[in-house]
């Protein structure tokens, strides 16, 4: 073998004689294609490799955690007064019946909307600085004044079943009302009566009022009192 390369026996017959030799520039190139081929194959394997699943805190199904989850609070319902109070004035004034005047008004302020009291009245039985209260009767000129209603509708005066009989003269329309067969027209008779000829002196006066027949005024006598 020539040179220390390769044998002759495996040279063609044209080539046995010939010295091969290896530059180091083709050294390199061969360093460079083995490089590209190691980090090619490198990189396939990596490819190939599954990749790890993380793992996560087992959840039990049905449990949700965090603040529990409350619905709007419904709103209070607040109870306003009305803005527009009915008034009767009856007595001695110039235009008795209802006026209608505004919350926080005062009884002479329902005096004055009533086209003030009658000359020579006594106005010594009303408190003319006390405020007004819806569906009140103000009776002028007259000594016994009835109590104003109460703010809350539903504590109306009991019923003269329960209470006892009622006196006449200082009796409210919402008492008159409750007595048995009398209805908020014919209570309103019986105060116009009361107004119109003062107070009664007998309970057989109520025959007098319009609408109380012999048999309605037998329902009511055991009811009322003077």
């Amino acid at each position: 073998m020539r040179g220390g390369w390769i044998p002759d026996t495996v040279l063609p017959e044209r080539l046995r004689g010939t010295r091969w030799t290896v530059a180091p520039r083709h050294l390199i190139v061969i360093a460079l294609v083995l490089a590209a081929g190691l980090t090619w194959a490198g990189c396939s394997v990596l490819r190939s490799q599954p990749e790890p699943i993380p793992n996560r805190p087992s959840e039990t199904p049905g449990l949700v955690t965090g603040s529990p989850v409350t619905g709007p609070t419904p709103p209070t319902k607040a109870t306003t007064p009305p803005t527009t109070l009915v008034i009767h004035v009856a007595g001695k004034v110039r235009r008795p019946g209802l006026i209608h005047t505004k919350s926080g008004n005062r009884v002479a302020d329902a005096l004055e909307a009533a086209g003030g009291a009658l000359p020579g009245a006594d106005l010594t039985t009303l408190n003319l600085a006390r405020p007004l209260t819806d569906g009140e009767q103000i009776l002028v000129g007259t000594p016994n004044q009835p109590p104003p209603p109460t703010t809350n509708s539903t504590n109306r005066p009991a019923t003269p079943t329960s209470t006892g009989p009622i006196d006449l003269n200082t009796a409210t329309l919402d008492q008159l009302d409750d007595l048995p067969g009398v209805g908020p027209v014919l209570a309103q008779r019986i105060l116009d009566y009361r107004t119109e000829h003062g107070r009664f002196t007998t309970i057989d006066q109520l025959q007098e009022v319009s609408g109380v027949g012999t048999k309605k005024y037998e329902d009511l006598k055991p009811h009322v009192r003077i």
